[in-house]
């Protein structure tokens, strides 16, 4: 019987997963309160335990453009040691399929675009998240050194910007969405400005995570690319500012959303290009924006008390 170990299943993805599986008999969510993914022998642990036929990874220590600058030791660090456990151990105990997920934020600053899954290694990242950037690339490195050695089915995806809920709220380390829905929340309670870090002008995709996570089952099921990026299409690029005046809208705060350009606006655009996922499955139906930002802000303001912030 197949037996999936999902770990990282209390965050933003996990948790999308364990919302949109209709049986989750098959499945093992794992969290950091499972085991320390960054020791070894609690990773093998864990492996001996469950016995996993396959296994999404999704556990990360991740953050938004300022926990990427300020803490580039534990970023490098903590991602490099749990990746490397569970890839080894994915290898060491036979897991028939192994699923990572990666990011379009590792790709090279400097590049064309838009940018697609063979471009990964040509250039350096940005180095605002550098240390970030190279924890995943190798991360890559190590899954595809296993398929060309010994054969194994370990599989890249690559997700572009994802919100929802059950994110990180947490104003300084979360990522841009999620901290921007917490920074609008706060300020209309207090009656004060609701003022976004940066000009707005930069260029994203975003995707909604259960759309997310439809995708890597998807992946799980059906495929066994190499890698494969996972967004919604490139014509969907957006700026900061959009998402921010939706954000702003769900509060009806409008008139109180400004834009602070002395702070960083980090990379300017990270256009990837999806069209070897729609060659292989051109018929998802992605939830837009304005959805996925009320559903969000809905869950956020729901949970207030008990979110992650």
């Amino acid at each position: 019987m197949k037996k999936v170990l999902i770990t990282g299943s209390s965050g933003l993805v996990g948790k999308a997963i364990q919302n949109i599986l209709p049986d989750k008999e098959q499945y093992i969510f794992i969290t950091s309160k499972d085991a320390d993914l960054t020791d070894m022998s609690e990773t093998k642990r864990l492996f001996e335990k469950y016995k996993p036929t396959h296994v999404i990874h999704l556990a990360a220590c991740v953050g938004g453009l300022y926990k990427n600058m300020n803490n580039k030791v534990e970023m490098l660090e903590q991602n490099l040691l749990m990746n490397f456990n569970i890839v080894k151990c994915a290898h060491d105990y036979k897991v028939e399929k192994l699923i990572a997920c990666l990011s379009t934020c590792i790709f090279p600053d400097k590049t064309t675009y838009p940018i697609n899954e063979e471009m990964l290694h040509d250039g350096p990242p940005h180095n605002s998240n550098d240390c970030y950037a190279y924890a995943k690339r190798m991360l890559e490195i190590q899954c595809n050194a296993y398929r060309e050695n010994y054969g194994d089915n370990f599989i890249c995806v690559i997700p572009t910007n994802i919100y929802g809920p059950y994110d990180n709220f947490n104003l300084e380390d979360g990522h841009v969405i999620p901290s921007l829905i917490h920074k609008c929340y706060l300020a209309k309670k207090e009656g004060k400005p609701f003022i976004v870090r940066g000009t707005g002008k930069p260029l994203r995709q975003f995707i909604y995570s259960e759309d997310l996570g439809k995708l890597i089952l998807w992946v799980l099921e059906n495929t066994n690319e190499r890698s494969l990026i996972l967004s919604v299409d490139k014509e969907d690029e957006v700026t900061i500012e959009h998402m921010a005046r939706l954000i702003a809208k769900e509060f009806d705060y409008e008139n109180n959303l400004f834009f602070d350009a002395s702070f960083s606006d980090g990379q300017y655009k990270k256009t990837a290009d999806n069209s070897k996922l729609m060659s292989l499955y051109n018929d998802f139906d992605f939830i837009a924006h304005e959805e996925g930002i009320k559903k969000t802000v809905k869950w956020f303001t729901n949970n207030y008390e008990t979110a992650r912030k």
